[in-house]
């Protein structure tokens, strides 16, 4: 049994993308500190759990945003398929673009380093695995790693019929991805109970898992409130049906 705990980084990846980003745009919906804690399902069964975080070095504007996204299985999942994977990415301080963006994975039989470096200068980042020599991809302008277009998306409310269209880069290849915004509904996770919309990009742009899954489904609901809080993702691949419910919010 192979747990698809990589499709959860692409889901939240491809899903929780925004389109106009001002450095204009000084009240953010989110603050150092803040943190959001998931339960993570396959199917009805229990795996583990997700956590995102946010922070900076010191408490100043000016200081660049440092994301963190940690998934944990749990000691069931473990026996079959252990995943101990952490994502971390740091943004400029208006958050317009990401410096920088690194995973320590392990999923599996699978451990894997990766740095991405972005150079807007040179117009091109440089992606390191494992320490190995350097792959170098050109920059068209800015780009959003997929951690960070987590928080991007939050910005600026969503409305129903909205399309939005952001460059992602992940140090391997860039990516412009069509997300569709749907009508509002009340959506009930173990956080509370609130009113959201949800968002759904078009499957042609996503690779991986879920380009193999012709009837795939990815869908995630963000509060219609002014934090607009990711509350529910769900996904339906060729190994089954995948959920995380947001948990708990710590220090919004």
């Amino acid at each position: 049994m192979r747990l698809p705990i990589n499709a959860l980084i692409y889901l939240i990846s491809y899903l929780l993308v925004g389109y106009a980003f001002s450095s204009e745009n000084k009240k953010f919906p989110f603050h150092i500190g803040e943190k959001l804690e998931y339960d993570l399902s396959w199917g009805i069964i229990p795996v583990g759990n997700a956590t995102l975080q946010i922070t900076k070095d010191k408490i100043q504007e000016e200081c660049n945003w440092k994301l963190n996204f940690f998934v944990r299985t749990n000691n069931f999942a473990d026996a079959f398929y252990k995943v101990r994977t952490n994502v971390f990415s740091e943004i400029d301080p208006p958050f317009t673009k990401t410096l920088f963006y690194g995973k320590n994975q392990l999923e599996g039989k699978t451990q894997k380093l990766v740095d991405v470096k972005f150079d807007y200068q040179k117009k091109h980042c440089q992606y390191t695995e494992n320490k190995k020599d350097p792959i170098y991809v050109a920059l068209n302008g800015k780009v959003f790693d997929p951690l960070s277009i987590v928080y991007a998306f939050r910005l600026y409310p969503a409305k129903e019929g909205d399309g939005r269209l952001i460059p992602t880069c992940d140090g391997k290849k860039t990516l412009p991805v069509y997300i569709r915004i749907g009508k509002k509904e009340k959506i009930r996770v173990p956080f509370g109970t609130f009113t959201a919309n949800s968002a759904t990009p078009e499957m042609k742009n996503l690779s991986g898992v879920f380009k193999k899954s012709p009837k795939g489904m990815l869908k995630v609901w963000y509060s219609c409130d002014e934090k607009r809080l990711p509350l529910l993702i769900k996904s339906k691949v060729v190994v089954g049906s995948f959920t995380a419910k947001l948990r708990k919010v710590s220090k919004v």
